[in-house]
């Protein structure tokens, strides 16, 4: 399965929407996608799954870019 977490950088960063970032992760539930990237120190506002036409939609943003065990 594919996830998209909204984070903020800083686990310090108070969460503001022109700040946040998103990032895709693959993963078998939304607990392994927080364990993959609880040691970044990210401020995780989110972390939602994504399929069918949702994610057909994000599939064709050009920064689309799912993060594996080997680039995490």
């Amino acid at each position: 399965m594919i996830f998209k977490v909204y984070y903020q950088e800083s686990i310090t960063e108070v969460p503001v929407r022109e700040n946040t970032k998103t990032l895709f992760i693959e993963g078998e539930s939304v607990r392994e996608v927080r364990s993959k990237i609880a040691d970044r120190g990210y401020n995780v506002e989110s972390v939602q799954e994504v399929k069918g036409a949702h994610l057909s939609y994000e599939q064709q943003n050009e920064d689309y870019k799912v993060l594996e065990k080997d680039n995490l």
